[in-house]
């Protein structure tokens, strides 16, 4: 439907053009009329046409002017421009205001009917284009959510988050480079002694049917990054322009937030408490995350800031804490280049501040070892052994100077780093190994890929990708390509018919084994054997 609006002061060109549209386009379009500048100004507000055909010579405020005013309020009306005057400067202003067309009266019929299709082609592009950006953004209000949940969970895994923050990033439109999390959790009252939630789980039952409400309020409060709703619990990611948060700062955010709770309760009819992590880089937001649920749980406040806590180990002035945790985040990562290094720089700090101290020296390669090695146990998937130290108290009082030591640390943490590096790969061919010889061995019988997956312990669907990923070939193939080798030897060394291999391989179709042989071999397997003879 298409909101047509006739300005004109003369009676029989508004009756014409009427007869006209109305003709042309029936029902698709309404029709409404003014005589007067004024009048057309006041109809196109309440009015709202999608189609404007304005007269410029009219009793008061011209076309031009009323053409100006309208525009205003509307800024999508098509206008085409009627005149009796074929004159330049009323063209060439209706133009500036973006009208369609300059029409010279008298108008030919064809020439209204002409204008007025184009003036709404026009408007039905807009409207489609107006259409699908609705569509967008309504899909965009579905996947956001998706996507802030699945920042919110990737901090939770911690081992994944640095890898996919900056994706994150992007895709959310984060522009800070830190931030902090915030743990929020409620009940039905707090224990004043304690601190600690009433019936925590029939708050969170009562709190169901307001999930996308405190939702909302935790966006509106905090202007980040809103988890899923976990029984009482709901984590926040905060970005911040800020490697640091001063005191001041904290303080007043802690009011804020105390302030918020206060509201939450009144709004919600449940208590609430809050733990704020401290300020971090955006890649390590896992570590705040942890110190907001250490606040939370530590906390004997309603709101408690991590930073307000001793829950963190302090450094003497210049010991080198980044390059410890830089050295470990490497070994976890396998990359042993930069875990040795790291590790390098450790020992020649010790080295430059406690060389009259070696054996508090040995304990420190010792401890930063032996936790080296329970990172491999738990990220690579080794297999412990109680007595696989029994060489290392020997080994480092053993060492005669500094640089001994040194080398014997470095080693082991460039030996640790690569074995967590190569654990996944190790994993992963030995399974295939295994799984290689399992078919070797009973190719000639019923196998499927879950008698294979349950002989290696894994599910079928994770072996049927990581036997594709290691081998090229699916299950399928690889078994057809084992049955066809040893078809091959029979048919090369014994007087076995062609159906008796077929069966004696594992085929249960001699068509089928047919055409299997024919793909790998080029040939059918009786001229396969009668090229041999």
């Amino acid at each position: 439907m298409y909101k047509i609006m006739i300005a004109d002061d003369e009676g029989i060109v508004i009756d014409s053009l009427k007869f006209i549209l109305e003709k042309e386009f029936g029902k698709e379009c309404t029709i409404e009329y003014a005589k007067t500048g004024r009048s057309v100004i006041e109809l196109a507000e309440n009015y709202r046409p999608d189609i404007a055909v304005m007269d410029i010579q009219m009793p008061g405020i011209n076309g031009i002017e009323a053409m100006k005013q309208i525009r205003v309020n509307n800024k999508d009306v098509v206008f085409i421009v009627m005149s009796a005057y074929d004159k330049f400067d009323y063209a060439t202003e209706a133009i500036k205001l973006g009208a369609l067309d300059y029409i010279t009266k008298p108008m030919e019929k064809n020439k209204i009917i002409s204008v007025v299709k184009k003036a709404m082609d026009i408007i039905d592009k807009e409207r489609a284009k107006r259409s699908n950006d609705l569509l967008v953004m309504e899909k965009l209000e579905m996947v956001v959510p998706m996507l802030e949940s699945g920042l919110i969970y990737s901090i939770f895994l911690q081992d994944k988050f640095s890898d996919e923050a900056l994706n994150y990033k992007t895709i959310l439109n984060i522009k800070e480079e830190y931030g902090y999390m915030m743990t929020v959790e409620w009940g039905d009252s707090v224990d004043e002694e304690f601190s600690s939630l009433t019936n925590a789980i029939g708050s969170g039952v009562k709190l169901q049917n307001h999930d996308s409400a405190l939702r909302s309020y935790l966006k509106d409060f905090s202007q980040g990054i809103v988890g899923n709703i976990m029984s009482n619990k709901v984590a926040v990611l905060v970005p911040y322009e800020k490697p640091t948060m001063d005191l001041n700062e904290r303080n007043a955010l802690v009011e804020r937030t105390r302030e918020f709770t206060r509201n939450l309760h009144n709004k919600l009819g449940v208590d609430f408490k809050m733990g704020i992590g401290g300020v971090k880089e955006f890649a390590k937001m896992h570590e705040s995350y942890d110190e907001a649920l250490k606040a939370l749980i530590n906390g004997k406040a309603r709101v408690v800031h991590a930073d307000d806590l001793e829950l963190r180990c302090e450094y003497e002035a210049n010991y080198p804490v980044a390059t410890e945790k830089k050295m470990f985040e490497m070994v976890e990562k396998g990359d042993y280049v930069r875990a040795a290094n790291a590790a390098g720089e450790f020992f020649d700090w010790m080295q430059e501040n406690f060389t009259d101290s070696i054996m508090d020296i040995r304990l420190k390669v010792l401890e930063f070892v032996l936790y080296s090695e329970r990172l491999l146990y738990v990220k690579g998937g080794r297999t412990y052994e109680f007595k696989s130290r029994t060489d290392y108290i020997p080994s480092v009082m053993g060492t005669e100077n500094l640089n001994e030591l040194k080398k014997w640390f470095l080693d082991k943490i460039t030996d640790i780093s690569k074995k967590i590096g190569n654990s996944k790969n190790d994993k992963s061919e030995s399974l295939i190994e295994k799984a290689e010889a399992y078919i070797d061995s009973n190719y000639m019988k019923e196998i499927s890929l879950d008698d294979v997956s349950s002989y290696c312990n894994i599910s079928s669907y994770y072996f049927s990708k990581l036997f594709k990923q290691e081998t090229g070939e699916n299950y399928v193939e690889y078994l057809n390509k084992v049955r066809i080798e040893n078809a091959k030897r029979l048919l090369n060394e014994s007087d076995s018919s062609i159906k008796e291999v077929c069966y004696s391989v594992g085929f249960s179709d001699p068509n089928y084994f047919s055409r299997a042989f024919k793909k790998y071999e080029g040939v059918t397997p009786s001229e396969y054997k009668e090229a041999k003879v």
